[in-house]
């Protein structure tokens, strides 16, 4: 997927290192997995070696992308084998990583990577196709007259590549989180019926006013000193019969 192109990248680069210009490498030289022949294709027509030397960042994922990435099509092909197959066209071209897939697919291997060939891939389990796709490029690798030179670090960098397609492509989506809701109110619900009520809620009993208990409080209180004065004057001034 298109998406993993940066994370695809920057593990290819891991493996491609910086500037070599050994005798024995058949791709000459080469600055971050970039040779003087794409650099001069997509980036300075009469550059140097001194200019490869100098590439920008920016430059070099001009030139995979353009050279692997999109040849091989990595932003249709399904997690992880996009990156199988992206890191095995800058080790051995973008002809042969497809060929190498569309023989792991059973598919025809024409070495362009089209609608028969991805739904084939999605077809498949990925970690079936990423295995499959590894031996076989090791094998091929093995069979190379510079693997006594090279054999070491290609058997490394095919075993880092089988790991890390298999970590992306068993990555899924991660879930969009709901947003928080506020309470629909603030307003404590009401309370449920005991057990017995057949589970039908009722409001709870609320408490009586501040304002008329405190009028009740007064009344109380007026009534008590009534009676207490009444108790202190003498009877007859109240007509009734003192004993």
């Amino acid at each position: 997927m298109d998406r993993n192109f940066a994370r695809a990248l920057a593990l290819v680069l891991e493996s491609e290192g910086g500037w070599s210009d050994k005798e024995a490498d058949p791709g000459g030289a080469t600055m971050k997995g970039v040779t003087l022949a794409n650099f001069r294709r997509y980036v300075k027509a009469d550059a140097g070696k001194d200019d490869l030397k100098k590439i920008t960042d920016a430059q070099v994922a001009t030139v995979y992308r353009r050279f692997y990435w999109d040849a091989v099509a990595g932003a249709e092909l399904p997690d992880g084998i996009d990156y199988t197959v992206f890191d095995f066209a800058v080790n051995s071209g973008p002809g042969r990583a497809a060929k190498y897939l569309q023989a792991a697919l059973g598919v025809a291997q024409d070495g362009r990577i089209g609608p028969a060939t991805l739904a084939a891939a999605r077809a498949k389990p990925a970690g079936v196709v990423i295995d499959t796709v590894c031996d076989a490029r090791l094998a091929f690798l093995e069979r190379l007259p510079t693997w006594p030179t090279f054999g070491k670090g290609w058997s490394a960098r095919v075993a880092s590549v089988r790991a890390e397609a298999l970590l992306i492509s068993a990555q899924p989506a991660v879930p969009r989180q709901p947003s928080p809701r506020a309470p629909e109110s603030d307003v404590a619900p009401p309370a449920v019926a005991a057990s017995g009520d057949h589970g039908v809620p009722r409001a709870a009993p609320s408490a009586p006013p501040a304002k008329a208990a405190g009028i009740l409080a007064l009344v109380a209180l007026a009534l008590g000193s009534a009676a207490a004065w009444l108790a202190h004057l003498p009877c007859n001034l109240l007509g009734v019969f003192c004993q």
